[in-house]
């Protein structure tokens, strides 16, 4: 039996469709048969060159399959078993740096990728965008039965990302109770499910921050709880800052989360947030170029900025424990992605670099 896969063979290289032969999951190992695994913007990033990555080789870390060989044994002591769909979590952190010994291990300095081996030794499989996957029973969270695993799928990566970032202000004292109003910067897959997240945990005002006019796009933003979606192209950087800093009494936003990858957003982030005000930047993954910042700004406003770059299984199991616990939100959520199949990785990318879909899935077969 043979399993198709999308080979990366360089930046602004097609990938080539390939096969490769099933083979036996190695001890400690299980293999996964896809349902859905999706292009996330780190993997645009490395397509167009902006992130380093071996060709040829098989990316993608946001694998969502079905578990369908494994040893028994070694399954059970996770908590799992044969026939459970699952999340693969490619990292592999340390557990012996600075970082993972004081439980941070999202940001571990030594970290291992389970998507890392070579398409010319057995099993091949290691990366997200094959039909077949092979990945430590270690690095597997089970999807509770009460969510679809495409569902899943969506915000494999996002949710995670935007949750470990929320994560971080928490530590920090920040309480989402108490935050009245927060704008969102970017209307990807990580804004659009941080604007459900902030909704869903107590946030009495979101708001939303696009570049582009995309009425439909919008319209799902509004649906996912914005309040309102102030878009660039349309009302101005320089009306919307000042709208924004006339939160609170002219105070300014309680909390910004940068989730557009746009180095000028940092920028508007700073002026529209108020006196001690919180900034999560999860979404700056690669180098896009640089800005001129005024640093006194931070200072005047004793601004508390946090950066996000990883997460961790714990926030991959806390994203299915939202799903899980927010079913009526999986219809919409469904709605967000747009599927292919594995042959048809190239339009994949070509559109998710135009911004025709929200959230870009491979699948094995078009359903």
């Amino acid at each position: 039996m043979n399993a198709k896969a999308a080979v990366f063979m360089g930046a602004e290289q097609d990938f080539e469709i390939r096969e490769f032969p099933v083979t036996a999951a190695p001890s400690g190992y299980g293999r996964l048969e896809l349902i859905a695994s999706g292009v996330c913007g780190t993997d645009l990033h490395i397509h167009s060159g902006r992130l380093g990555a071996a060709a040829p080789t098989v990316i993608g870390h946001e694998f969502v399959g079905r578990l369908v060989e494994a040893d028994e044994k070694e399954a059970a002591a996770y908590g799992l078993a044969v026939g459970d769909a699952v999340i693969a979590d490619i990292a592999v952190p340390c557990g012996e740096c600075l970082l993972c010994k004081s439980g941070d291990d999202a940001n571990c300095v030594c970290m291992g990728l389970t998507n890392a081996g070579s398409i010319d030794q057995p099993p091949y499989l290691w990366g997200g965008y094959a039909e077949v996957n092979y990945t430590p029973l270690s690095n597997l969270i089970k999807i509770p039965e009460t969510v679809d695993p495409t569902v899943a799928a969506t915000f494999a990566c996002p949710g995670p990302t935007a949750i470990h970032a929320v994560r971080l202000a928490r530590e920090a004292g920040v309480k989402l109770s108490r935050v009245g109003c927060a704008v969102v910067q970017g209307l990807g897959p990580v804004g659009m499910f941080a604007i459900l997240y902030l909704r869903e945990c107590g946030v009495r005002h979101v708001y939303a921050i696009t570049a582009h006019e995309d009425p439909a796009r919008e319209r799902l933003a509004i649906e996912l709880g914005a309040d309102r979606v102030y878009t660039l192209a349309r009302e101005g950087s320089e009306a919307i800052t000042a709208t924004l800093q006339g939160e609170n009494g002219g105070l300014g936003v309680d909390l910004c989360i940068e989730c557009s990858g746009v180095p000028q957003a940092v920028g508007q982030g700073i002026e529209i947030l108020r006196n001690r005000g919180v900034y999560l930047i999860p979404g700056q993954y690669s180098n896009s170029g640089s800005i001129e910042l005024q640093p006194q700004i931070i200072t005047f406003k004793a601004l508390h900025i946090l950066g996000s770059s990883q997460y961790s299984m714990v926030d991959v199991r806390d994203y299915l424990r939202f799903l899980a616990e927010h079913p009526a939100t999986h219809p919409l959520i469904a709605r967000l992605g747009t599927h292919y199949p594995i042959e048809e990785t190239n339009r994949a990318f070509a559109d998710a670099k135009k911004r025709i879909n929200i959230k870009t899935l491979l699948v094995k077969r078009r359903g």
